[in-house]
């Protein structure tokens, strides 16, 4: 299996089933029976997935709740879709979680859950002499998008090791780039390393040969850090609570099955690359990258604002500083039982 073909084929695909209007009713501005969730075709989303295919979100919602998907491959998607209302929640990672919270409208757009810790690491090309961060001096390093995670990540790392990236006068050159093309670069022996999330860490570890020199959580207190998140429109959440208790309930639901069933888990993921991508990974690259990530629906807050900490001090949240306070979205549990009964 070529699996930078996988890939390509999803990347920039958004799949989306029927958009529908926002209804109005009276003066105040309501919305229709129905929930717009967006997530990406990875496995750090194996909540939203594997609770579409195997049908525990429309159980728990009824037949009178419309759920539309859309499938993304970045943040910044989900996030720019969020602002224009054409979602209502989405799967993200915590740096698209921040940077939404921030900027939208009021701070319309929080934090609603966890999805996933974990799951990232750095994985050395195996002509590489990389065994230590001393070692990363004079060396080609690759991580996604700027800004995203694994970037913030990365670049943290070098500062805390008195390293700094090229274009800030450093020696060491970091290319943000898509993970299709990280894997590229590292087929031609072009990088020396990566900074990647799961699966693509086993992809270039089990396919490529490549030497996993840790896992990110091994970097973190606890071991442990919100890697997905499940964000959304308060506007939303506050004026549809019957449907959010019941999805709520669902994407807890969906973690615990997750747990207990790993190998179907592998399965259903599989299926779903299948449909929607054209192919699907081996059954060994999910089996170990599932198992380098916890599925939670934990947003680990500490986490998120070291998070934070970390994308202010590199300069991504704006020259004026940043304000996290309201972040996490707080409702009633016991408010949300009575409204789904």
């Amino acid at each position: 299996m070529k699996i930078r073909s996988v890939i390509a084929a999803g990347i920039g695909a958004i799949i989306v089933f029927s958009a529908l209007g926002i209804a109005l009713s009276s003066s105040d501005t309501t919305y229709e029976n129905k929930i717009r969730i967006a997530y990406f075709p990875n496995i750090g989303h194996a909540i939203p997935i594997v609770g579409m295919e195997k049908g525990f979100f429309a159980e728990h919602l009824g037949d009178d709740v419309k759920i539309e998907t859309k499938v993304f491959d970045s943040g910044p998607q989900a996030i720019e879709s969020l602002f224009a209302n054409s979602i209502d929640i989405a799967y993200v990672g915590p740096g698209p979680a921040i940077n939404g919270f921030l900027n939208s409208n009021n701070q319309n757009v929080k934090i609603l859950a966890g999805a996933a810790s974990g799951g990232a690491s750095f994985i050395v090309h195996p002509d590489s002499e990389i065994n230590t961060a001393d070692d990363f001096a004079g060396k080609k390093i690759a991580a996604p998008q700027i800004g995203n995670t694994q970037d913030v990540s990365l670049r943290h790392f070098l500062a805390e090791n008195q390293l700094k990236p090229a274009e800030k006068g450093g020696n060491v050159v970091v290319y943000n780039i898509p993970n299709p093309d990280i894997y590229t670069l590292f087929v031609k022996g072009d990088i020396d390393g990566a900074w990647v999330a799961e699966p693509w860490a086993t992809i270039l570890e089990t396919e490529l040969d490549g030497k996993r020199l840790f896992h990110e959580e091994e970097l973190w207190p606890d071991k442990e850090f919100a890697s997905v998140l499940l964000i959304g429109n308060v506007d939303y959440i506050d004026k549809n609570s019957v449907v959010w208790a019941d999805y709520i309930r669902a994407h807890h639901e969906t973690q615990i099955w997750i747990e207990s069933n790993p190998i179907e888990t592998r399965n259903v993921f599989n299926d779903f690359l299948d449909s929607y991508l054209g192919q699907s990974l081996s059954d060994d690259v999910v089996d170990v990258a599932l198992s380098n990530i916890m599925i939670t629906a934990d947003p680990k807050p500490n986490s998120v604002v070291s998070f934070a900490e970390k994308a202010d001090t590199l300069g991504y949240l704006g020259r004026n500083g940043y304000d996290l306070s309201g972040i996490f979205y707080s409702f009633d549990t016991n408010s949300l039982e009575e409204a789904s009964t």
